[in-house]
Formats: C-alpha cells, sequence, structure tokens
C-alpha cells in the first residue's frame, strides 16, 4: 500500500473515531462510525488473499448491520423525544436495541461470531487495531448514554460474554483466535462495569486496550502467529519471552499484575450493589480464560515442542523495531496496581 493511501486512510480512521467521541448528535455519531468503519476496511483486505476478503466482508456486513440498528432506534428516540441529542435518550424500546447493536458493534455475545473469523483473517497489526482502536468509538456512546441502558441486558450481555469468551478459547491454536475470545471476555466485563460505575469503565477499558496492545506488538515482534511458533520466541530474545509472559498473566487477571485491578474492583462493585452471585458466577468463568492463558504461558517459557535439532540461543540478537514501545508499555500493564488510588 502507498504511504500516501495509508496516511489518507488512517487519518479518515482516526477522524472517523473522534468524531464520534466530540460529537452530541445521533446524526454525528452515526456519521462518525460510519467513516470508521469504511477506513478499516482497506486496511483488513490489504493483503489480496481470499481469508482477507471473507474477513472484510464479514466486518462491513457486520457493522452495517449494527449502525443500522444504531440508526433506526435514534430516529425512533427523535421522534418520540423530539430530538436527536445523545444524551436525551428517553425511549425504553430505543435504549434496548441500542444496548444489542452496540453489542454487536464491539463483538460481544450473542453476536461474536465475526470477531474470531475477521481477527484470523487479518495480519497481527491489523487485529490490533481491530481489538483496540476501534471499540473506543462504540464506547464512547456506551459511557454516554449508560445511565438511561436496562441494567439486565447489560449484565445479561456481559455474563454471557465473558462465559463465552473464556469458554470457546479453550480449543484454540492461532493466537489471534485466542486473542478474539480473550476480547469477547474483557469487553463482557465492562459491559457489566457500565452498569454500574463510569470510572471503574474508562479504568477496565484502558487496561484492557494496554495488555492487548502490549502483546499484539509482542507478537508482531516475534512473528508469533501460532502456539507452536511462540515456544520458540526464547531463542529470538529471552528479553521479549519474558515480557510476553508478564502480560499474558496480566491479562489473565492474576495478582499483583495490573490485569488485577479491574477485576477486583468490578467485583467489588458488583458485592456492593448485593450481585454477589453475579460476581461469583463472573469469577468463575474468568478460570477459562485464565486456563489459555496460562497454557500460552506454559507453552512460552518452559516447554518446546519436539525439535530434530538441539536448540540454543542465538549469540547475535537484532534490534527489534518496537522494543521501545513494548519497554515503555510493560510497566504500565504490569505494576499499576501500587497506583490505583491515585486513579479511582
Amino acid at each position: 500500500m502507498s504511504p500516501i493511501i495509508q496516511s489518507l486512510i488512517l487519518s479518515s480512521l482516526a477522524t472517523g473515531t473522534i468524531i464520534t467521541m466530540t460529537s452530541q448528535s445521533w446524526i454525528l455519531a452515526w456519521v462518525g462510525l460510519e467513516i470508521n468503519t469504511l477506513a478499516i476496511l482497506p486496511i483488513i483486505s490489504k493483503n489480496h488473499h481470499p481469508r482477507a476478503t471473507e474477513a472484510m466482508t464479514k466486518y462491513f456486513l457486520t457493522q452495517v448491520a449494527a449502525s443500522t440498528m444504531i440508526l433506526f432506534a435514534s430516529t425512533l428516540n427523535a421522534w418520540h423525544s423530539g430530538q436527536w441529542s445523545i444524551m436525551q435518550l428517553t425511549t425504553e424500546p430505543a435504549s434496548t436495541v441500542l444496548t444489542l447493536a452496540l453489542a454487536m458493534k464491539l463483538g460481544l455475545a450473542p453476536a461474536h461470531f465475526w470477531l474470531p473469523e475477521v481477527m484470523q483473517g487479518s495480519t497481527i497489526m491489523t487485529a490490533m487495531i481491530l481489538t483496540t482502536w476501534q471499540k473506543l468509538a462504540p464506547m464512547t456512546i456506551l459511557i454516554m448514554i449508560h445511565q438511561n441502558l436496562p441494567t439486565t441486558i447489560l449484565l445479561m450481555i456481559g455474563l454471557v460474554s465473558s462465559l463465552w469468551g473464556g469458554w470457546a478459547g479453550l480449543n484454540q491454536t492461532q493466537l489471534r483466535k485466542i486473542l478474539a475470545y480473550s476480547s469477547i471476555a474483557h469487553l463482557g466485563w465492562i459491559y457489566i462495569a457500565i452498569s454500574m460505575d463510569e470510572t471503574i469503565t474508562i479504568l477496565t477499558l484502558l487496561i484492557y486496550i494496554l495488555l492487548t496492545s502490549l502483546i499484539f506488538l509482542s507478537m508482531n515482534t516475534s512473528h508469533s502467529k501460532t502456539m507452536k511458533d511462540m515456544s520458540t520466541t526464547w531463542t529470538l530474545s529471552p528479553t521479549l519471552t519474558t515480557f510476553m509472559l508478564l502480560t499474558l498473566l496480566s491479562l489473565g487477571g492474576l495478582p499483583p499484575l495490573t490485569g488485577f485491578l479491574p477485576k477486583w474492583l468490578i467485583l467489588q462493585e458488583l458485592t456492593a450493589h448485593h450481585l454477589s452471585p453475579i460476581a461469583t458466577f463472573l469469577a468463575f468463568s474468568t478460570l477459562l480464560s485464565l486456563f489459555f492463558y496460562l497454557r500460552l504461558s506454559y507453552t512460552t517459557t518452559i516447554t518446546l515442542h519436539p525439535n530434530p535439532t538441539t536448540m540454543s540461543n542465538k549469540w547475535r540478537q537484532k534490534k527489534y523495531k518496537h522494543s521501545k514501545l513494548i519497554s515503555t508499555l510493560l510497566p504500565i500493564t504490569t505494576i499499576m496496581i501500587p497506583m490505583s488510588p491515585i486513579m479511582l
């Protein structure tokens, strides 16, 4: 792809998200979402491969359906309330349709079917954009209207997503699919958090984006696409292998790493709202996700697949492209818990 075209597409991607994040009208928010969707399509299909074309088609059809539902819900709300302001979501059917439409746009269960397939057909860096930047615009709308959304539906979607994200990821060997189901599970936690506290929701989203970005950058640096590839990462860079281990454990939510902080806060908030059964179910569903994170960590650092020759560490380590960015993100993704009193 030409650098000029690539810069134009990336600027359009950023513009669409910024328009949605700064808009107060449903029409402008919808326009921003559409610009965002159209800008990501050439990025997904830039490989000129049938899998990439299939991924682009699935993404386009799903996002168009979700955008149509958002436009329908906003029109229904404007018809009843007489205004297009995002903050004036007063119609119950419109809020229900919007909750489901944004769940489809984000890739939550039961409308999650497109996310693993689209990520598997994309490059690693494109998959990183899909699971991080592309979540910002819909999440901004959710945060702005969270007080008018049906709590029961939010909790139900969050529980199902958390359970299915862990369950479906157990049988995967492709890293992009594993991280797709990880994204579904984490967004389920965010959906539950948004029904209770806005600050915890923003913190959870921020930590999710940082952790996911770091693991994708590490995968791109080590050229890892499957679990077998990760088992030989230590020969390329032992330091990078250690980074990946800590990031995976943090994604799993093990204390005292940063990934434990949002889970701890959400469970505490659920208990404070007298929703202990939901908190218990959510904690048990996290064990499923933790299993495949531990399996990845075990494969990366401890075990090796059978090799015909004895492998050893390379005597000359090359300088990697994203090493400075990875080194910057690592402390944030591992030792943020002591800073939690400052952030909350």
